[in-house]
């Protein structure tokens, strides 16, 4: 039996996605977090453990990676290791303010809500700056306007708006436009 042929053209496939080595660590920063912090909950260097974390740090980005857009390079790396200190340290000394306004009977919380004016430009940073708000107790990042450049945070407790405002900017918003350039 004679099938007709057209004179059309076929139309053209498009290009298969190939996994290359690069493609597999197309994220490394989270790739190396995600296997260094299972190896933290694991609380072992077994062989074992080291394999999982390796798989789990290879595999989880290659899952999400039409989630994570493009990776995020570091320009600074060992300022990004220097500022977790300070971001974990900021966590710590904040829990204990924090306690003290929630459990002291005559403590009088003036909450605010602040406006940050953003000079960063990568999302991923940007993103990121709202996590640690939002991590560090007694804040919030909740909204991150695009179209303002700007992220609201509500404060627990704030005495001058513009204060905190400035310091978040020097503080973090600062380091993060020199760790991601």
């Amino acid at each position: 039996m004679n099938r007709p042929t057209s004179s059309a053209p076929r139309a053209a496939r498009p290009p298969r996605e190939t996994i290359g080595p690069g493609r597999w660590a197309a994220h490394p920063v989270l790739s190396l977090l995600l296997a260094a912090v299972w190896l933290l909950l694991q609380e072992s260097l077994a062989p074992a453990h080291i394999v999982a974390a390796l798989v789990l740090g290879l595999v989880v980005p290659r899952l999400v990676h039409g989630l994570l857009g493009p990776a995020t390079h570091l320009h600074k790396p060992m300022l990004a290791l220097r500022f977790v200190f300070i971001v974990l340290w900021d966590i710590v000394v904040s829990n204990f303010i924090v306690a003290r306004i929630v459990l002291s009977p005559s403590s009088t919380p003036r909450p605010a809500w602040v406006r940050v004016p953003l000079e960063l430009q990568q999302p991923g940073a940007i993103t990121l700056l709202a996590t640690i708000i939002t991590t560090t107790p007694g804040t919030v990042s909740c909204i991150v306007d695009d179209e303002r450049h700007e992220i609201l945070v509500h404060a627990l407790d704030c005495a001058d708006p513009q204060a905190l405002a400035e310091q978040i900017k020097q503080r973090y918003e600062q380091p993060l436009m020199e760790i991601f350039g």
